[in-house]
């Protein structure tokens, strides 16, 4: 019987225990590899005060979210129908909520929505504890906002979740072939709000955003010569610029203060130049009788990384925009190319030949690490950094014909942007959005 009283008591001390780490307030390191999975559950939408749940828009609205959390890798939803008893909520508060069918299918997270007419109430709980992790009222959501709330509330949950910002808000500038031509188009992540942004003809490559996400550089190249086109978001007119700069205009990028760096062929070098505001070259930024393009900068403009052919072979250099100290990163292999530096200046991605095809690498500057990211079949290049430095587009032929997917620095498993018909690659996202 004493035996029998010891072994009980240290069950309760165990379940304890248990119970007091589960908790804890959860958190996400999305820095570390190898992170735990989070399930959570999108529990039933509730009207309040009175009000009915407006069926098809309750809907829309759950639809798009399950769709936004669907891309987070380490998020699984799980159904309401496995939980004890089903709906364990009567309301969208805590004190509305019986987490306890939760607790015991093991659901970290419970989702919460609340309609009143227009109006949107969503919440998202800890289940062990009882925490409101993130709530967020929506006023006067239509049938054209209702996607637009759904964005910003991912946004805002996976913030307070990780402490960095969705992607889910920020468009992608890509080229998609139209026939013998290639044009840019914008288009959300998860494949909503597909624009078209030039009708110009011939070929419109290498498309970049400014730093407040308004305008686009790319590179024309024409009949004639190439050209460097801005397109305004806010007036939707191109401007096209060649005076001054050349026979070929290659890789276009906004820098420091918002000015257009650009790979140009003078004397017969081409290097990589910074332009004033009237788009003249300023001044040369990797100076070198070899070819330097496809410059790239962190947040701040301090660090740039670019492609040269001065080690005879293309490889990734980093250079300290201020002192003009250049050093080389990439040291394997004979091809690497289309360097993307993340947001934070830490982490270059970029495309590296192998035998098997083009894949996508990861080096991490603070301790020289480098690994593979993608493992195709096909080609796997041009890989894009989104605003928080943790999702990394890019373009695949992986299913016949080039396609923009989208994984993270870690190298979770694809999924794929829909674009439109027609081959589509060169992702480049807007970062306006801020940490």
């Amino acid at each position: 019987m004493k035996r029998i009283l010891i072994f009980c008591a240290c069950q309760i001390l165990l379940l304890s225990a248990s119970a007091a780490l589960a908790a804890g307030p959860l958190t996400v390191d999305i820095h570390g590899p190898g992170q735990r999975m989070v399930n959570i559950v999108l529990l039933p939408p509730k009207g309040l005060e009175g009000s009915q749940v407006p069926e098809a828009p309750a809907k829309a609205f759950e639809e798009l979210v399950a769709n936004n959390l669907g891309y987070i890798p380490f998020l699984k939803l799980v159904p309401v129908s496995s939980m004890l008893g089903g709906d364990p909520s009567r309301g969208v508060e805590r004190a509305d909520i019986d987490f306890k069918p939760m607790q015991l299918a093991r659901v970290d997270l419970c989702m919460t929505t609340g309609w009143k007419g227009d109006s949107i109430e969503a919440r998202v709980f800890e289940t062990f504890s009882g925490r409101r992790i993130v709530g967020k009222l929506y006023r006067d959501v239509g049938s054209l906002t209702l996607a637009q709330a759904a964005d910003r509330f991912c946004s805002a949950f996976l913030e307070a979740l990780t402490g960095k910002k969705g992607f889910f808000d920020s468009p992608l500038a890509f080229v998609r072939q139209e026939g013998k031509k290639k044009e840019i188009f914008t288009v959300l992540p998860q494949g909503r709000d597909l624009k078209r942004i030039t009708r110009l003809g011939g070929f419109n490559l290498s498309p970049s955003w400014s730093t407040d996400g308004t305008r686009i550089a790319f590179t024309h190249i024409g009949k004639k010569r190439h050209e460097l086109g801005i397109y305004d978001s806010k007036s939707g007119k191109i401007t096209m610029i060649s005076k001054g700069l050349g026979q070929t205009v290659i890789s276009p990028v906004f820098g420091p203060d918002d000015l257009i760096t650009v790979a140009l062929n003078r004397g017969g070098v081409t290097n990589i130049y910074e332009l004033n505001k009237q788009y003249k070259p300023e001044r040369r930024l990797a100076r070198s009788q070899y070819i330097d393009v496809s410059p790239s900068f962190d947040r701040t403009g301090s660090k740039m990384v670019f492609t040269s052919g001065r080690a005879g072979n293309p490889h990734v250099y980093l250079m300290d925009v201020k002192s003009g100290q250049v050093r080389r990163v990439t040291m394997t292999g004979k091809y690497n190319t289309h360097p993307c530096l993340s947001p934070d200046g830490r982490y270059v991605a970029y495309t590296h030949r192998t035998s098997n095809g083009h894949r996508i690498y990861l080096h991490d500057l603070e301790t020289g690490r480098e690994k593979q990211l993608t493992f195709g079949p096909g080609n796997d290049e041009y890989p894009a950094f989104g605003p928080d430095g943790y999702f990394v587009a890019f373009a695949s032929n992986r299913s016949g014909e080039y396609k923009i997917y989208l994984s993270t620095r870690h190298g979770d498993t694809p999924r794929r942007i829909s674009t439109g018909k027609g081959q589509a690659f060169a992702p480049a996202w807007d970062t306006s959005l801020q940490w």
